[in-house]
């Protein structure tokens, strides 16, 4: 936001699954103030200092979260609460579609990547023992089928143990079974306001995802997928992060309509 105090259409930023408040400034707070929005970010439950100072784990029903930070920002004198966004990364592509399925105050929404069902993301990496003992309900095979195999395996020791923390679970069992919660099924034919889809060909953890999210949802859409030769291809667009402010940014100022006056 700037110092002036003019109203301005006002994009609301939230993280993932391993985000913290700062790195928000450069994936969505700093090019949002240069195409005139305001932009509100926060760590939520699960992530930045709620999960460390407050230990308050994550939750599936983030409109709880969520509907608390539009409200505040509908106190404030330079927010144009008719032309509010919302914008979730990573993880928080779930959490963002989560939102506006309860939360119907926004005139636009981005899934910065699309996600549909975390659970399905969780398995994705799993071994197939492993999964196989999940799926036959031994959580002493599946508990010692993980451990063994996350000491040579950077990747699956990230994800159990950021998971298990991040959750406020005792075990990996525990935080599979948990993240079954987090899913579009059934709730994302309640949003209402236009959505934008980002795809990366190159996501190793949400992929085919978007495309779900984006055929569940029975509201204007857009799904942008970005690939190798535009340098973006990998998670949340790392490698080409103006390019996707350029299209997140020019697909609000349509959507909200914001060069013919905000009518629309």
């Amino acid at each position: 936001m700037d110092n002036s105090g003019k109203p301005r259409p006002t994009l609301i930023f939230f993280g993932g699954f391993d985000s913290s408040i700062e790195e928000l400034f450069y994936y969505g707070g700093a090019p949002a103030t240069r195409r005139g929005y305001n932009c509100l970010t926060f760590d939520g439950p699960g992530q930045g200092a709620p999960i460390r100072e407050q230990k308050l784990p994550f939750r599936y029903d983030w409109e709880k979260v969520v509907t608390p930070a539009v409200d505040y920002a509908l106190t404030r004198p330079d927010v144009d609460g008719d032309h509010l966004a919302l914008m979730g990364m990573s993880l928080g592509g779930y959490w963002a579609a989560r939102s506006v399925a309860f939360e119907h105050r926004f005139r636009a929404a981005v899934f910065f990547d699309g996600v549909y069902d975390f659970y399905e993301a969780v398995r994705g990496p799993l071994p197939k023992e492993a999964i196989a003992a999940l799926d036959a309900g031994d959580s002493v095979s599946f508990e010692e089928t993980i451990y063994k195999l996350m000491q040579n395996n950077t990747a699956l020791r990230w994800l159990v143990t950021q998971g298990v923390w991040t959750f406020g679970v005792s075990s990996f069992t525990d935080f599979v079974t948990k993240s079954k919660q987090y899913t579009m099924a059934g709730v994302a034919g309640q949003i209402q306001c236009p959505c934008l889809v980002l795809e990366a060909d190159g996501d190793m953890f949400f992929r085919g995802q978007p495309q779900q999210i984006y055929d569940a949802l029975q509201v204007p859409k857009q799904l942008v997928q970005f690939t190798a030769e535009d340098g973006a291809e990998n998670h949340c667009q790392s490698g080409a992060l103006a390019y996707k402010d350029e299209v997140v940014f020019n697909w609000l100022d349509e959507t909200l309509k914001l060069h013919d006056g905000g009518k629309g």
